[in-house]
């Protein structure tokens, strides 16, 4: 089976800036995303709002939600109250969101699409993203029509998907003529879905992970090779943690990854990913950490409704 790696480069931070940090990612449509986001899954809508600002504060200009989240609406005031619901600061900002899997369809779609965007208080998103494939209830035909209307009006730059397998990402192909310019699917070093991330590459189609660390499991993957790395690649004057070592090593990846913290530091530890890099021997040692068992739900039964 075909291994993900990919070349590893090396990107330097100046002056702590997001925009000479954090490698920007070339899509199929053209478009760039920034290579780390901040997911906001498991966020009460109450508490969104300052996670948001203060991800923004530390440099984030990539933010992921999901209707099925419940917390666009803070999304959006943590936007508008940093000033990056409009503007220049806009325009620098790549938002994420996903539709409902209820609201699939053409119609429900684009009516969906409507209540999301006064949410997040935004004239637009950069990508909007079918989350589930729910082939036993297969809508992605009519709902991508719609997603291609909102993207020839302007209101959406980029279209994804969440969770397809090669068998959804082929339906959608023949049924539509396109690809999704992203996959976004669980992926970390003990769940790698080999399998998808070839056929992505085959078809020009980005990856992006979520549960990169397997919701924290991961952390202790490999009976404590990754502390030891960390420990290896840590200073006087800088700390790497085992978190940071999983992070690096999707990022060697060439994948998309959207970390969730509510902690200021946290949110700039999982940023600081660029200023060291893994040897070839432990690149290949968390690779060779691939299992059987994934963490969260099967796209051939689940459905976030």
């Amino acid at each position: 089976m075909e291994s993900p790696r990919r070349e590893r480069k090396t990107v330097i931070p100046e002056n702590g800036g997001i925009e000479a940090g954090i490698p920007l990612i070339g899509l199929a449509d053209g478009n760039r995303i920034p290579q780390v986001g901040l997911g906001v899954l498991r966020i009460d809508d109450d508490e969104t709002a300052p996670v948001i600002e203060s991800a923004l504060q530390v440099g984030y200009r990539h933010i992921d939600t999901a209707a099925g989240y419940g917390n666009e609406g803070g999304v959006g005031k943590g936007l508008e109250a940093g000033g990056f619901n409009s503007g220049e600061l806009r325009s620098g900002l790549w938002l994420t969101t996903k539709l409902r899997d209820s609201e699939q369809g053409y119609d429900t779609a684009l009516r969906a699409f409507d209540r999301q965007l006064g949410l997040l208080r935004s004239e637009y998103v950069d990508m909007y993203m079918i989350h589930w494939p729910t082939p036993f209830n297969w809508r992605a035909e009519e709902t991508w029509k719609a997603f291609v209307r909102l993207r020839d009006e302007g209101r959406v730059k980029t279209l994804g998907v969440c969770n397809f397998l090669p068998a959804d990402l082929e339906r959608l192909h023949r049924e539509t003529g396109e690809y999704p310019a992203i996959d976004q699917i669980e992926l970390h070093p003990t769940w790698q879905q080999r399998d998808v991330t070839a056929y992505c590459r085959r078809h020009h189609i980005a990856v992006q992970a979520y549960s990169a660390l397997a919701r924290g499991a991961d952390l202790d993957a490999g009976g404590g090779l990754l502390a030891e790395m960390a420990r290896r690649h840590s200073t006087e004057v800088r700390q790497v943690s085992p978190a940071q070592i999983i992070l690096r090593w999707h990022i060697e990846n060439g994948t998309i990854v959207i970390p969730k913290s509510v902690h200021r530091e946290r949110q700039m530890d999982n940023l600081a990913l660029f200023d060291f890099a893994l040897s070839a021997d432990e690149h290949e040692a968390i690779t060779a950490l691939d299992g059987p068992q994934r963490s969260g739900h099967d796209p051939r039964t689940f459905s976030y409704s």
